[in-house]
């Protein structure tokens, strides 16, 4: 991204409530567990306890208090969201990129296989692959990832079927470049805005379907800290004590939110970039006929 670019988007309103709400979230998440009154699964009274001194925002079904557990309960799903993000967004461009400089029977293979993945539902697929492999934590983002891969490479795929033919790679064929150099090179930089924008998308959708999984039992376990998973454990107390629930989908809600904001920020600025770049490029009919008549 270049520095006009950003200093563009830095401009746009959508990207600056974007940033300062998903910067709260981040902060609640890495130094919420320091400011915690209590560890996140002490016992500090009967469960569903009102809101009192001891547990400002009162007690979760187990009698452990909310506030604390809130304030650990973030890192889970920022880092699995992010890191699971990030892999099947970089796994996804590299066989788009591929597929798409490559051609023929590669490109046939390789796109016919994402074809296949698309096919399932990401959240359908997530919970296939948990089942089959029964995963940990520490696979939880690598299951995230495979979900997205699909997704991306398709995106990746056209973006880069309009590169692939232009003269600069043209270019770096004949002088005899690595084809691996020219896709990092040549291909890589000219599809990097909407792999940017993909990334926020699939960003946002993990954020939830990584809660998804929490609720669905799937995800992170007892006696673990985490928002989805605290949902989970007390909806059934909504009625006697809401900020068990409350708090985690605030916490959530805020964090989607944000990230759906600076992502679509950033698509308007580079759509409105490029239009004004194509009017500037464009010759007007008048100064046509004016170079006409003098000719």
């Amino acid at each position: 991204m270049n520095t006009a670019l950003l200093r563009r988007c830095l401009r746009e309103p959508r990207i600056r409530v974007g940033l300062v709400l998903t910067g709260l979230v981040l902060l609640v998440t890495f130094a919420g567990p320091f400011l915690a009154p209590h560890g996140h699964d002490d016992i500090v009274g009967a469960p569903y306890a009102a809101p009192s001194s001891t547990a400002l925002l009162g007690t979760d079904y187990l009698g452990e208090d909310v506030l604390s557990r809130v304030l650990a309960g973030g890192r889970s799903i920022v880092w699995i969201a992010f890191a699971g993000t990030l892999a099947g967004v970089a796994v996804g461009a590299a066989i788009g990129m591929t597929a798409a400089y490559s051609g023929g029977v590669l490109d046939e293979i390789l796109m016919r296989a994402m074809d296949v993945l698309r096919a399932f539902p990401p959240l359908v697929l997530i919970l296939l692959l948990v089942a089959m492999a029964r995963a940990s934590t520490a696979l939880l983002p690598l299951i995230v990832a495979v979900a997205w891969v699909p997704q991306v490479a398709r995106v990746a795929y056209g973006a880069s079927r309009e590169v692939v033919s232009s003269e600069f790679v043209e270019s770096a064929e004949t002088l005899g470049a690595p084809r691996l150099r020219i896709v990092r090179r040549e291909i890589l930089p000219n599809v990097m805005t909407p792999l940017m924008v993909e990334f926020g998308l699939r960003l946002t959708w993990s954020i939830g379907i990584v809660t998804a999984m929490s609720f669905l039992g799937v995800g992170l376990q007892p006696p673990a800290a985490d928002w989805g998973l605290m949902i989970k454990e007390n909806y059934q107390g909504l009625a006697l004590q809401p900020w068990g629930v409350v708090l985690p989908v605030l916490c959530i809600a805020v964090f989607t939110f944000g990230t759906n904001l600076i992502t679509e920020g950033f698509s308007w600025t580079v759509a409105r970039v490029s239009s004004r770049e194509i009017s500037s490029q464009a010759v007007s009919p008048q100064a046509v006929s004016s170079e006409a008549v003098k000719a």
